[in-house]
């Protein structure tokens, strides 16, 4: 199997220049922002698919609203998540699960920013707007959600932006249009919701290194959910999150035939074109 190695391509925000590395700043430097603006007391910060927690961890070292700040980052890949655990910052806690689950953000939000950066361009446009839908859920009113998406033709952003105005969001700014990368920043002014547990809001499908596994797009959204369901149904008895799994590497999937017990199972590799902050 060839998973992607998360641990690894996170080196390339290391290269000066890089599309990954410009972009990174520009996050950082709104993240600054954000901390400037908000009122004096607790800050609470949530990130999902959090990677190494550069965007946040590297402006809360130096930030002099850092002792305010309650973070809560969640990021599947254990070694990113360890990494982000080593930045030692108080008030910041990692977990290691699977970001597209509401469950894990119970008793975290509402927060005053959200990070929703590296999701978009890895799933599909649907996904987008079900998560766009679903973040009155994680902000406090007057909360920022900062989030990234490339500018690959076509050229999302600015539907990305009108899904969160149509969710009760206002825009504060987003990046200039020429740049390679799309940031935005949008303010909450809608009406809170409680967060819903037991929903999954998105599933990583980027471009496949084994196109033909998976297919692309809204129809490998849908074989790798046909394949979580399978997995979920057949195996009695087992964590449905654990049983996704067992023996994959980030970046896969795991479905197939599941009768002759967990040795059975047939990883479906789904190589992203990674979209991190």
């Amino acid at each position: 199997m060839n998973g992607k190695d998360w641990q690894d391509w996170h080196r390339s925000y290391d290269v000066p220049g890089s599309t990954l590395a410009r972009r990174l700043s520009a996050v950082q430097d709104r993240i600054r922002i954000a901390l400037d603006s908000f009122a004096p007391g607790p800050v609470r910060v949530v990130s999902m698919c959090a990677g190494e927690g550069r965007d946040l961890l590297e402006v809360l070292a130096s930030h002099p609203r850092s002792v305010d700040v309650d973070a809560w980052l969640v990021e599947l890949d254990p070694g990113n998540a360890a990494r982000a655990s080593a930045s030692g910052l108080p008030g910041v806690s990692v977990f290691v699960g699977d970001a597209a689950r509401t469950d894990n953000y119970v008793g975290h939000v509402p927060a005053d920013l959200v990070l929703m950066c590296g999701v978009f361009g890895n799933v599909t446009d649907a996904d987008i707007h079900a998560t766009v839908t679903a973040a009155p859920q994680f902000c406090a009113p007057g909360g920022l959600v900062v989030w990234t998406r490339h500018r690959r033709p076509p050229d999302l952003v600015p539907q990305v932006c009108q899904w969160y105005e149509e969710a009760g969001f206002e825009l504060v700014w987003v990046s200039d249009p020429s740049l390679d990368f799309g940031v935005g920043v949008h303010r909450f002014v809608g009406t809170p919701a409680p967060l819903v547990p037991g929903v999954r809001l998105f599933t990583f499908v980027g471009r496949c290194g084994r196109r033909d596994d998976v297919g692309a797009g809204q129809r490998g959204a849908d074989r790798l959910r046909a394949a979580e369901r399978d997995v979920a149904g057949r195996v009695a008895g087992e964590d449905r999150q654990a049983v996704l799994r067992v023996g994959a590497q980030p970046g896969e999937v795991l479905g197939g035939d599941c009768t002759g017990g967990l040795g059975e199972l047939v990883a479906v590799v789904v190589d992203v074109v990674c979209d991190h902050a």
